[in-house]
């Protein structure tokens, strides 16, 4: 892959209100961090990196991207290898769980090979897949021999008319096939994540649990995440929150709090007499950030600090500018401690502050 030339930019980015002081503690680590581990100026450790290889997809979800969209040219897009290296990096300084995210990751060329490497890092502990499904019946095997412990897949909608609707290109039967292949192939866990947003297909929650209890899976609801212009609805009139839909699901499910968590913002609940886990993720009802252990890394090599604001360093640059010098890599994953905020503040009621996509920032 032929790669453009790093620009010549900071590698940092924080906000434009950052005081000087705070700017200057980007040039080192905290002089009493250790040097194996990354802690956030609140404390907080880092051990959890989602990694996006692309901005691509095979759909265009409402929620996700606009209908139209221009995606990243190839050469600003981080090589397979640069993120195996990136994952390397971060293994060594204490994170213990790497999710491969998009777009749709399973559309980028050559990514099996890329798990292959991130699955044999002696530190990480779970490696993990966030996809739409639709490359599954492919690609299931070859993942859980790479050494993916969990999967998880998309599921808003199970009206085929519905599911076309929202993810604008879908077709119901693939991502269902998808989610048959990869129970086929005997994944530790399996979970469906549902984006649910009011008058769209916020009246299917309890069907989608009795789906995912039938199949013995788990299943996640997320609030809708202000990120992006998307044109298609109002998002403060399609908020549906994490509280009404488990009020919805306590009319049919008994459901019990549980202390389980999978290393990420789901707050999990148990399906009595099951297996089956319901989780809540909710940036707006139930803020998730006070114990926030969590970096991303887009399909461009930025360092995303939150989910919620543009605090972010050049990973591109660091990597092309130093390439076969870790410790400079780690320096400056260091360095980016300095500036992750203690948190988000989306607000339904204003247009997004975020002006990337869902897609761009890594789902």
């Amino acid at each position: 892959m032929t790669e453009s030339a790093p620009h010549q930019s900071e590698p940092f980015q924080s906000e434009a209100n950052q005081s000087e002081a705070s700017a200057s503690a980007l040039t080192q680590p905290a002089p009493d961090q250790p040097r194996t581990e990354l802690i956030d100026r609140f404390g907080r450790r880092i051990t959890y990196v989602r990694m996006s290889v692309t901005d691509r997809c095979d759909l265009r979800c409402v929620y996700c991207m606009a209908e139209d969209m221009t995606f990243l040219p190839r050469a600003r897009v981080l090589t397979l290898e640069e993120i195996a290296r990136l994952g390397r990096c971060f293994s060594e300084l204490g994170v213990h769980k790497i999710r491969i995210t998009g777009g749709e990751p399973l559309v980028r060329r050559n990514v099996v090979w890329l798990f292959e490497q991130l699955g044999a890092l002696p530190g990480i502990r779970d490696l993990t897949l966030t996809t739409n499904g639709t490359q599954l019946p492919r690609f299931a095997g070859a993942l859980r021999d790479a050494g993916v412990t969990r999967i998880n897949i998309s599921l808003d909608s199970l009206r085929p008319e519905r599911f076309k609707a929202i993810t604008r290109l879908g077709e119901l039967d693939k991502t269902l096939t998808g989610i048959e292949a990869a129970r086929a192939t005997g994944f530790r866990r399996i979970k469906l994540n549902s984006v649910v947003l009011k008058n769209r297909n916020h009246d299917e929650v309890c069907d989608l649990v009795q789906f995912a209890l039938e199949r013995g899976i788990d299943i996640s609801f997320i609030e809708e995440m202000p990120l992006g212009i998307i044109g298609d609805h109002d998002r403060a009139e399609a908020y549906y929150s994490s509280d009404d839909i488990r009020a919805d699901l306590s009319q049919r499910f008994d459901l019990i709090p549980s202390a389980e968590t999978t290393g990420g913002p789901s707050r999990y609940w148990n399906v009595a007499g099951t297996d089956t886990r319901v989780g809540f993720i909710s940036p707006h009802s139930h803020n998730f950030c006070g114990d926030c252990n969590r970096v991303r890394v887009t399909a461009e090599g930025r360092l995303l600090l939150c989910l919620g604001q543009e605090h972010s360093t050049d990973l591109r640059r660091a990597l092309r500018a130093n390439p076969t010098d870790d410790d400079r890599v780690k320096d400056v994953l260091h360095q980016s401690m300095a500036i992750k905020p203690r948190g988000h503040d989306f607000d339904l009621r204003e247009q997004p502050v975020i002006f990337r996509h869902m897609n761009a920032t890594g789902g």
